[in-house]
């Protein structure tokens, strides 16, 4: 499960791809979370939440 902003979705698309060989599921973080959930690969406040279909997206 990767969380990251707008300008680095597509990265993290591409690893979960890369990593897991599936398609990725791609879900909008819960307003209430996103000033305290960081992106991954900057830390800026996180937009998206991008696993594979075997993960555990929930986020509230």
């Amino acid at each position: 499960m990767i969380y990251s902003c707008l300008d680095h979705v597509e990265l993290a698309l591409e690893k979960v791809i890369d990593e897991t060989l599936q398609a990725p599921v791609m879900d909008e973080v819960p307003k209430e979370r996103q000033l305290s959930t960081r992106c991954e690969y900057c830390d800026r406040p996180a937009i998206y939440v991008v696993s594979n279909s075997y993960s555990h997206t929930e986020c509230g």
